[in-house]
């Protein structure tokens, strides 16, 4: 299971990476080999203002549908266009071309809230 130390996890297997005042998020390893075979990926929040915990999409998988939450609040600003064609890299590069949204964050004081990678692996185990 591959846990990158240079990131922050949430509670809901979502991953950030912190680029100034934008997060990248995902979703982790461990969350897309438990959902399976990506096969849609739903974002329709570009643009939106959410908090914490709430809803940014959805991800499809082959047998099951799993909602996607933000883990800090912000601005969605972008989400990944080649998630649109190509779904599948959620599973194949999970913390590279298969990033979801990039949220422009209004209280960088909740990365405090999130876990390092050591206490991720270990919720996980």
């Amino acid at each position: 299971m591959n846990i990158p130390a240079n990131l922050k996890y949430s509670k809901d297997h979502e991953w950030v990476k912190v680029e100034g005042n934008v997060a990248v998020v995902g979703i982790t390893d461990f969350a897309q080999s438990e959902l399976g075979d990506i096969v849609f990926v739903d974002i329709q929040t570009e643009g939106e203002d959410l908090g914490a915990g709430e809803n940014f999409g959805s991800i499809e998988a082959v047998k099951t549908v799993a909602d996607a939450l933000m883990p800090v609040s912000g601005k969605v600003i972008e989400v990944n266009p080649e998630l649109e064609g190509a779904p599948e890299l959620v599973n194949t590069d999970p913390y590279g071309k298969g990033w979801m949204v990039k949220v422009e964050m209004s209280n960088a004081a909740e990365l405090n809230d999130l876990m390092d990678a050591a206490a991720y692996e270990a919720m996980i185990k």
